[in-house]
């Protein structure tokens, strides 16, 4: 594994994730940004469950004002929401998003840096691997149609 020099590390060596603008994603067309967001918009938006939510607010990935028994998200919490969504989506565990969430919003000390960006090498290790073995199951697989399809004509040329 490739070593890091922890003082040259910044959130934005950590991840990557950009969120696009409002605009976007939330359909909002009036030039303003939305600032505050119900539980099933979320949902929506994200294509989670509200007990996904329910459960990332419990594990504090986000955190949802109250009002009333009413949660109400905020713009960050709909930024770290996208970075938790994407997180998953690359293999990340809710842990491991939860230290990238810290490092993006610059709060997280130079040992959580650098573990995040060594697992991100290991996933992205991962995911070269998985494609390469994917590209010798399809060059297999090719091979096994071709002798398929041969002997297929052989059988029955006039087909």
């Amino acid at each position: 594994m490739q070593s890091f020099n922890s003082d040259s590390l910044s959130a934005h060596d950590v991840f990557w994730i950009a969120s696009p603008p409002a605009d976007d994603q939330s359909g909002n067309t009036n030039g303003t940004e939305k600032t505050e967001y119900t539980i099933a918009e979320l949902a929506q938006e994200f294509g989670l469950t509200l007990r996904a939510l329910r459960f990332y607010h419990s594990r504090g990935l986000i955190s949802p004002q109250r009002d009333g028994r009413r949660r109400v998200f905020s713009r960050a919490d709909r930024d770290r929401l996208a970075l938790i969504v994407k997180g998953k989506k690359l293999g990340f565990t809710l842990s491991e998003i939860s230290q990238m969430t810290e490092a993006q919003a610059g709060r997280a000390n130079a040992h959580t840096l650098k573990l995040t960006a060594e697992k991100c090498l290991e996933q992205i290790a991962f995911f070269e691997r998985q494609m390469r073995e994917a590209a010798e199951a399809l060059t297999e697989l090719r091979e096994i149609h071709l002798a398929l399809s041969k002997q297929a004509m052989e059988r029955n040329p006039n087909a």
